[in-house]
């Protein structure tokens, strides 16, 4: 049973909204009959003087509303939306009947006869609140009938749906296999007998692994594409930009040559018009100097008509003929005159002809500007960069260039030849490759090797001229660690590699990784840059184990890693010096094993090292630069005599060890009585027995407290102590005097027992 609550009507729960809104068996009828009856219920109490105040307080104390109210509203709030999502219609249907009963009563007592509204609107205020109180505590009252007839029902109901919907999360949380072709969760029992009984199935663990590897391939998927887009788009900006830039270009272009077409056309007219000009004074000139001779004949012509008029007239004829011998004087001159001036030919033709010449305007120029108006220059030679750090690989070298102009290029042509060391460049093979680009990767490279490029930029136009020549490199090749070289104690290492290239490197890199779990491969990195040499000592820490690989540095770069090497920092560790070996003593596979065939004789004829033993059959172990203490066991049989020790780098080739004042030895010799042993330096043994003879000898080389000890490893027996100032690092020594084999084991955790 849900308590509700009983004291207001606006905060009232609707327990069943949907089943109120959305059934429609119920009819008309059925609706009006409960309100009617629900109408006389809330009369009645007000008739006969009910006390509601009481019976709302023996309620709330009947259900226990009295203090958490509101809690109690709360949680019945969240339980009835699962209890009503889960509720079959049949079993609330009696409840379903009572609800509707209340509010049906509710809404017939709140409606009221319009007559009876209109009487209430005339009224005083205190009558109007009368009203209201008694029409709230009808409410109160129908609501509280009701309720407290549907306890008992309401209580067995929400039982059943407390039933329910425990059955119901059963049926959920019973879910532990994955349908793969539903892609949901079900119950084992619905892949035997249910509706996925066909379908492919899989364990809810393995079931989600899959589906989150599922989701991150779709993730690495969508980032792939992703980046795709952006270089795409990225690409798209700069033909946008290319295209913006190409069309500035051209359109500058096409000014400046318009501009030019204009000036050549302006001057063309002003040439023609001058001409034009010139034709026009030359033929004013002409006609005027004409008409200027016709004026000044005409002048003469009218000149003579006048005087001869005048001549004619002043003397009739008698006279004429009476004076004739003056006549004669006085016409003869005349008459010379007038047939001299008749002599002269008058040119009537017109000196000019008043049209001008047909001009033709040479547009040839013009014609050959507007048709170069496409036509772009040449572009200016591009400039070459210097080469950028990191940024070539053993194989392959990016260069860089740029064009400081505004030139239209198509492309450009990179040419490159490596350089030669020994001076023949010419005669070195040029590769040329065409890029769109200013940049380029060119692959196929020899490693640490220089190369020479240069640029020129492409057009239409032409070829610019090549740029300036820059030298590239390309970055080295991987190191190779000497791994039989390598020489470590407990807390250093001395590693020693080899450059594969023949042009020297820069400098190398030391990568350090202490494997610090093996299960998780936690590795923690460490490098030292900047060494000089093939050589390098590096401080450790004890009982660790190392990967160490190494880099090599140029202009150019890094290399790649060298084959890496692992080292234990359990204990000391070097190698038998070949070069020191004598003749008749061989090294075996595993460079700690040292056996002697024959002695037939020493002084033999065999090729001999300079730096090799001549008389005794030893050799040294490579130096121990490490200060504090390292050890080593040498394996010896029983029949072998033999020498084991240590020696410093000039101890006498031609000599025995022990037997100067550079070396510190033990000694096995076999005699007819026992096995002797001794402990030799400078030629000298203390007098010592020992009764068992050892298999196994352990060597402890203390360099801080001067000493060098000699145990039986196998009872952990202490030999003897040479107690001695080494002013220098020291070799281990080892020599066979008879036939036999010494086995050298290094690496190896000083034992405790030493130290006693």
């Amino acid at each position: 049973f849900y308590h509700m609550d009983l004291y207001g009507s606006k905060d009232r729960f609707d327990i069943f909204p949907e089943e109120l809104s959305g059934r429609g068996d119920r009819s008309l009828g059925d609706t009006r009959r409960d309100s009617a009856l629900s109408s006389k219920k809330v009369q009645h109490p007000q008739e006969a003087g009910y006390d509601l105040e009481k019976e709302v307080a023996e309620l709330a104390k009947m259900y226990g509303l009295d203090e958490d109210r509101e809690k109690e509203l709360e949680y019945l709030g969240g339980h009835l939306e699962k209890a009503e999502s889960r509720r079959p219609p049949a079993r609330t249907e009696k409840a379903e009947s009572q609800v509707s009963i209340y509010n049906t009563s509710k809404s017939s007592s709140s409606v009221k006869d319009p007559s009876q509204s209109t009487k209430q609107q005339g009224l005083p205020d205190e009558a109007s609140q009368g009203e209201n109180q008694s029409n709230a505590r009808a409410d109160d009252e129908a609501e509280s009938n009701i309720w407290s007839r549907g306890g008992l029902s309401s209580g067995t109901m929400s039982d059943e749906w407390n039933s329910q919907a425990v059955s119901e999360e059963e049926e959920e949380e019973a879910a532990d296999v994955f349908c793969s072709t539903c892609k949901v969760p079900i119950r084992a029992f619905d892949k035997l007998f249910g509706e996925h009984k066909d379908h492919e199935v899989a364990q809810l663990p393995s079931a989600l692994e899959s589906e989150k590897e599922e989701i991150h391939k779709n993730m690495c998927k969508l980032e792939e594409q992703i980046a795709q887009m952006e270089n795409v788009a990225s690409h798209l900006e700069e033909i946008f930009i290319t295209v913006e830039e190409n069309f500035g270009r051209q359109e500058q272009n096409f000014e400046v040559h318009y501009n030019d077409a204009v000036q050549v056309l302006a001057q063309k007219y002003e040439e023609q018009l001058e001409a034009l000009g010139e034709e026009k004074r030359q033929k004013l000139e002409a006609l005027y100097e004409q008409l200027v001779n016709c004026g000044k004949h005409l002048d003469t012509c009218k000149e003579l008509t006048d005087e001869t008029q005048e001549l004619f007239l002043e003397n009739d004829k008698a006279e004429f003929m009476q004076v004739k011998s003056f006549n004669y004087i006085i016409f003869f001159p005349y008459n010379y005159r007038l047939e001299e001036f008749l002599k002269k030919e008058v040119d009537l033709e017109l000196s000019t002809l008043p049209d001008f010449e047909e001009r033709v305007i040479d547009v040839s120029e013009v014609e050959q500007l507007m048709n170069s108006i496409n036509a772009i220059p040449a572009p200016c030679a591009p400039v070459i960069n210097p080469q950028a750090p990191n940024a070539a690989t053993g194989t392959s070298l990016r260069v860089f260039w740029s064009l400081f102009s505004d030139d239209t290029v198509e492309c450009y042509q990179l040419c490159y030849t490596p350089v030669s060391n020994e001076g023949h460049s010419d005669e070195q093979a040029e590769h040329t490759l065409k890029v769109k680009e200013t940049y380029c990767t060119i692959t196929d490279l020899l490693p640490n090797t220089q190369y020479e490029f240069w640029v020129s930029a492409l057009n239409a136009s032409g070829i610019s001229p090549p740029s300036e020549r820059a030298v590239y490199v390309t970055a080295p090749s991987p190191p190779i660690i000497k791994n039989k070289r390598i020489q470590s104690c407990e807390n250093a290492a001395l590693v020693c590699w080899e450059s594969r290239d023949i042009n020297p490197v820069d400098s190398y890199t030391v990568e350090l990784s202490k494997l610090t779990d093996e299960e998780n491969d936690d590795i923690i990195t460490e490098s030292i840059v900047g060494i000089p040499n093939c050589e390098v000592l590096i401080h450790l820490q004890p009982t660790q184990k190392y990967c160490i690989c190494v880099r090599a540095q140029n202009l150019g770069g890094s290399s790649e890693r060298s084959e890496p090497v692992l080292l234990h920092t359990t204990g000391t560790c070097f190698y038998l010096n070949e070069d020191t070996a004598h003749p008749l003593l061989a090294i075996l596979d595993d460079g700690f094993t040292i056996s002697c065939d024959e002695l037939e004789n020493p002084e033999c004829d065999l090729p001999v090292y300079d730096n090799s033993f001549t008389r005794c059959i030893a050799i040294l172990g490579s130096l121990i630069p490490f200060p504090g203490k390292h050890y080593w066991e040498v394996e010896v049989e029983e029949d072998t005599e033999y020498r084991t020790g240590v020696a410093f780098e000039n101890t006498p080739r031609h000599g025995h060890l022990g037997a100067n004042n550079s070396s510190w030895c033990m000694r096995h010799i076999i005699t007819p009585s026992r096995h002797k042993y001794e402990f030799l330096h400078s030629g000298m043994t203390p007098d010592i027995r020992i009764t068992i003879p050892p298999r196994r000898i352990g060597i402890l080389l203390d360099y801080e407290n001067c000493r060098l000890s000699f145990f039986n490893a196998d009872i952990a027996q202490h030999l003897h102590t040479f107690n001695s100032h080494f002013q220098h690092y020291v070799h281990p020594c080892f020599a066979l005097e008879t036939p036999g084999i010494l086995r050298i084991r290094t690496g190896i955790t000083t034992p405790p027992w030493t130290a006693l």
